[in-house]
C-alpha cells in the first residue's frame, strides 16, 4: 500500500511501506528470479506450484508493483522485479546471520562452538572419494555442524549458490568467471584414461587417432573433463568417435569394465577398481589435472559453520 509521510520541510513522500515482510515470499521471490521457472522453484524450495503463485501474488500485492512478466517461455522479473532482488538478497542474508547467531550463542564461534546446517553441493567423484572424511574430520572437531551434501555439477552448483540452496559449491573447472561468485582453487584431481584389462590399449600408450577410434563412455554434459574430451575428439579428422554420456560414473565405470569401451575419470574414483584389476589405465595424450574450486556467493553472508568446513575442505582436500 502506499503511505504518506511528511518531510520536515513540508513537502509529502509516496513511499510504498510494508509493515511485516514475511521472508518466505522474499525467498520464494528471489528463487523464481533466478530459475524463471514456477515448477523449478517449487522442487527448489520443496514446495506446491500453486504455493509459489499464491507467495509471489501476495508479494506483488503488498508492494504494490507486478514483480515478474508471466510469459510461455517462463517467468521474467520486470524492471521492479530486478530492482528488488538486491535487496531481498540482502535481507535474506540478514535473515541467516540472525539465525545463525541465535544457534550458536555466538556468532562468530568465538567460544569454540560452531553449530548450525550447511549446505555443500559438489560432484559425484569428489562427494564419493574426498568428502566422507571431511565429514568424519567435521563430526571430530565441529560435532554441531549439520553438513548436507548435493550432488552437482558445475551448472547445478552455480544455480545453486545464486538461489541461496547452497552455501558453498567445489566446482571442478579450470576457470571460474561468474561475477557474483567468490571461487579459489584448494585442489587438483589426476585424470586418467581407462579400460577394462583384456582391451587391446589396456596398459599402452595411444595417441589421439587411436582413442578417436575407441566408444567412449564419459560424464554428463556440464561435466568440464568430459566436455573437454569430447570437444577435442570431434575436432579430429575422420569419422567421429562414439560417445555416450552419463549422470552416473558408476554407470560409465561399468560400461569400460565390461569391455565395451573407454573413459576419463579422476583417478581418486577409481583407485580401488584399478588396485584390484577390475579396470586397467591407458597411457593417452596428456590431459592436465582439472582444479576443484571452493566457491561461494560473493553478496552472501558466509556462516561460522560455513567457514569451518571451508577451512576442512581446503585442509584436507589437498592430500
Amino acid at each position: 500500500m502506499l503511505e504518506t509521510i511528511e518531510k520536515p520541510d513540508g513537502a509529502r513522500w509516496g513511499l510504498p511501506i510494508l509493515t511485516v515482510v514475511d521472508t518466505r515470499l522474499l525467498r520464494t521471490f528471489a528463487a523464481l528470479a533466478r530459475t524463471g521457472s514456477f515448477t523449478a522453484t517449487a522442487a527448489d524450495l520443496h514446495l506446491a506450484q500453486s504455493t509459489v503463485t499464491v507467495q509471489i501474488r501476495t508479494l506483488e500485492r503488498e508492494l504494490g508493483t507486478r514483480l515478474f512478466d508471466r510469459l510461455p517461455s517462463g517467468a521474467l522479473p520486470t524492471s521492479a522485479g530486478r530492482r528488488l532482488l538486491k535487496e531481498a538478497e540482502e535481507v535474506l542474508d540478514a535473515e541467516a546471520r540472525l539465525r545463525a547467531v541465535a544457534a550458536a550463542g555466538n556468532g562468530d564461534g568465538a567460544d569454540g562452538t560452531v553449530e548450525g546446517p550447511v549446505a555443500l553441493g559438489a560432484g559425484e567423484s569428489l562427494c564419493a572419494s574426498h568428502l566422507p572424511r571431511v565429514i568424519a574430520s567435521l563430526r571430530r572437531t565441529h560435532p554441531g555442524i549439520d553438513l548436507h551434501l548435493h550432488p552437482a555439477g558445475t551448472a547445478a552448483g552455480v544455480e545453486g549458490l545464486r538461489t541461496g540452496r547452497l552455501d558453498l559449491a567445489l566446482l571442478l573447472e579450470q576457470d571460474v568467471t561468474e561475477a557474483d561468485l567468490v571461487a579459489r582453487p584448494i585442489a587438483r584431481e589426476p585424470l586418467v584414461y581407462l579400460a577394462a584389462p583384456g582391451h587391446p590399449l589396456a596398459g599402452r600408450d595411444a595417441d589421439w587417432d587411436e582413442l578417436a577410434a575407441q566408444s567412449f563412455f564419459v560424464h554428463e554434459q556440464g561435466c568440464s573433463y568430459s566436455d573437454h574430451l569430447v570437444r577435442t575428439l570431434l575436432t579430429l579428422p575422420g569419422p567421429p568417435p562414439r560417445l555416450t554420456r552419463f549422470g552416473s560414473i558408476e554407470a560409465a565405470r561399468s560400461c569400460v569394465a565390461a569391455g565395451l569401451g573407454l573413459t576419463l575419470l579422476p583417478r581418486a574414483t577409481v583407485e580401488r577398481q584399478l588396485a584390484d584389476g577390475r579396470l586397467a589405465e591407458v597411457h593417452g595424450p596428456a590431459i592436465p589435472p582439472v582444479p576443484v574450486h571452493l566457491t561461494r556467493h560473493r553478496r552472501r553472508w558466509t556462516s561460522p559453520a560455513a567457514r569451518a568446513v571451508a577451512d576442512e575442505l581446503t585442509r584436507l582436500l589437498p592430500a
